[in-house]
């Protein structure tokens, strides 16, 4: 997915279109998909109206709690698993969307301390093993 560890830098411009977008769909597809599933437990669970399903399923996904007053056993059930699973999914989309400005921080101090001295100067046990390997 991300360029391996001696290919050069990415353009920037590259970058924001190739990594940072598709990153970007990624979460709105993963974040579509939750907020689907919670709008179909909270209607087929509390029956609910879609557009009250819709607000209760964003505002738990958002982190700032549910809005109506739930009333079925499953319905509660259903609110206790949706939050920590919309906990999971909040994880995961910083992550996602963080990749790849992390790894390209990563790269660029990679490539600096490549080029600064080379890999072999920078790590002392290949270069030990090298020095003692048989001629």
């Amino acid at each position: 997915m991300f360029e391996h560890r001696r290919a050069p830098l990415l353009p920037f411009r590259t970058f924001l279109l190739r990594r940072v977008l598709r990153s970007a769909v990624l979460v709105a597809v993963v974040i579509i998909s939750a907020l689907a599933m919670g709008v179909l437990g909270y209607h087929l669970t509390e029956s609910m109206p879609w557009l009250d399903s819709l607000l209760n399923a964003s505002m738990i996904l958002s982190g700032m709690g549910p809005v109506n007053e739930l009333h079925t056993t499953a319905g509660k059930l259903f609110a206790s698993f949706y939050a920590i699973f919309s906990g999971v999914v909040f994880i995961t989309t910083v992550g996602i969307l963080g990749a790849p400005f992390s790894h390209r921080l990563l790269h660029r101090f990679h490539l600096e301390v490549s080029e600064a001295g080379g890999e072999e100067s920078k790590n002392p046990r290949r270069a030990s093993h090298k020095s003692n390997a048989p001629e």
